[in-house]
């Protein structure tokens, strides 16, 4: 089945409006036509409105980066689901392994995001990965499995769900999982995806390879048969890196 790729960039901590601004002018320039992947930019809660001003008119779509599970109440610093689309926002990641092990984050909590930002018709980017100590241990198929039951269930809107396979150890260290790795992982992850929303959902969904993606391996990463874009990290601070990368997704359709 052939699926539309889909690439994000998720800026996490990054980019003053000034340095924001001028790396979506660098975006506009080369990305100002009809494009065959999806586009997303996941930018800090700051810069959600401004950068959604600055990509009206193309094909780029605005995302955050994290959501509460309330629409709204006394949750000091925190931001809602109806909040995010009120900014103009398309997409939210949800369960980034920087949420879930430098801040906590819960499979319980994960699955309300989840649910709470399904509900207001945000797309979902749900992110599942191993550390390096998994990884060598063998467990990186249980841990993965683990993830995905805790907050996937066939109840939930799979027109509103993208999966994104982020080796723990391979994010912001240059480390990349091979190709061969990541299609191994991203065709378990289908296999799993299957037995919760059937085969023919399954093939249907969108897995991201996330982890140190850059214009020398992307090209390599996306040409695997369940490899559908990527969720891309520093390289998406760079303009024409990320554009280089979009391009990489257009070459394997």
């Amino acid at each position: 089945m052939n699926r539309r790729p889909f690439v994000a960039g998720n800026w996490k901590m990054h980019n003053d409006l000034v340095a924001a601004r001028a790396l979506m002018a660098g975006l506009r320039a080369e990305l100002g036509g009809a494009l065959n992947v999806d586009v997303a930019v996941c930018t800090p809660f700051t810069l959600l409105y401004p950068m959604g001003r600055e990509i009206d008119g193309t094909s780029i779509k605005l995302g955050a980066q994290n959501c509460h599970f309330e629409s709204k109440g006394a949750f000091t610093g925190e931001v809602s689901p109806p909040m995010l689309v009120a900014a103009g926002c398309d997409y939210v990641i949800v369960g980034h392994s920087e949420r879930r092990h430098v801040f906590g984050e819960s499979g319980d909590m994960l699955r309300k995001k989840v649910v709470a930002a399904q509900a207001v018709g945000l797309h979902v980017i749900y992110c599942i990965g191993e550390q390096l100590d998994d990884r060598e241990a063998g467990n990186t198929e249980r841990v993965v499995e683990s993830q995905l039951q805790e907050a996937l269930s066939a109840d939930l809107n799979t027109d509103l769900l993208t999966l994104a396979y982020e080796p723990v150890w391979a994010i912001g260290t240059g480390k990349t999982a091979s190709p061969d790795q990541a299609q191994s992982v991203h065709a378990f992850v289908r296999a799993k995806l299957g037995g919760v929303f059937g085969q023919e959902t399954a093939q249907r969904l969108r897995i991201q390879y996330g982890g140190s993606v850059k214009p020398g391996n992307a090209k390599a990463l996306f040409e695997c048969p369940d490899v559908d874009g990527g969720l891309v990290g520093g390289a998406c601070l760079v303009a024409d890196d990320f554009v280089a990368i979009i391009s990489a997704a257009q070459d394997s359709v």
